[in-house]
């Protein structure tokens, strides 16, 4: 489907992110992105040094924090100076991030209870919308045996709306339609989580399919 935003990034407390508290992770996050706000792209780096500082780390904790940072993609390292690197998009996101209490798994399921009713109507009301919801399949976080959740992945599987089913004016692109679906969700709560896919064998795996509309039946 067509390329959208992502969604803020979520830290959610009784988690630890790179051995650290969320508060603490973006609190820090946040004081190293200061160092670099405004210089240009050349300079704007930040040294092992100061990210020890900004962390609160001694020299070994920094260490094994900054190696995860670049593994994870957080952190690039530069050849010259040694020891400086740039901060990466998703570091960026640290500094922004929302810190909520996790999901439990309750409310997790009554969400998802939610979004297969919310698949029912659009498939049978949004007759401006060219797309239907064939299936909704949670994944990821939602299938471990966690008792509290940091996010709520859906995969939803979109279709073509039969013609008959479709408005007779002022319908929607495929694009927009595919906007709406997956605002709509996301709706549902700020922990959802979309993938839109056009065909079941490309949901993320492993997937519990919750909701399937019947083959060739109109919504």
């Amino acid at each position: 489907m067509s390329p959208h935003p992502r969604p803020p990034r979520t830290l959610v407390t009784r988690r630890l992110y790179f051995g650290l508290d969320p508060l603490r992770l973006r609190e820090a996050s946040g004081r190293v992105l200061a160092r670099v706000v405004g210089l240009p792209p050349e300079r704007a780096t930040v040294s092992a040094t100061d990210l020890r500082c900004d962390f609160g780390l001694d020299t070994r904790l920094c260490r094994s924090l900054v190696e995860e940072m670049v593994a994870e993609g957080l952190l690039r390292p530069r050849d010259e100076p040694a020891g400086h690197y740039r901060l990466t998009a998703r570091f960026l996101e640290l500094a922004a991030a929302r810190v909520v209490e996790p999901l439990d798994r309750a409310k997790a399921r009554a969400i998802v209870g939610r979004a297969c009713d919310l698949a029912r109507a659009i498939n049978a009301e949004w007759a401006r919308n060219p797309l239907t919801v064939a299936a909704v399949a949670p994944h990821g976080a939602y299938l471990s045996r966690e008792p509290h959740l940091d996010s709520l992945p859906l995969g939803v599987v979109v279709a073509a709306r039969p013609a008959s089913r479709r408005a007779r004016f002022r319908m929607q692109g495929k694009l927009e339609g595919a906007r709406d679906i997956r605002a709509a969700l996301r709706g549902l709560s700020s922990f959802v989580q979309v993938v839109l896919v056009t065909a079941q064998g490309d949901l993320p795996r492993p997937h519990a399919v919750v909701f399937q509309a019947e083959p060739g039946a109109e919504p």
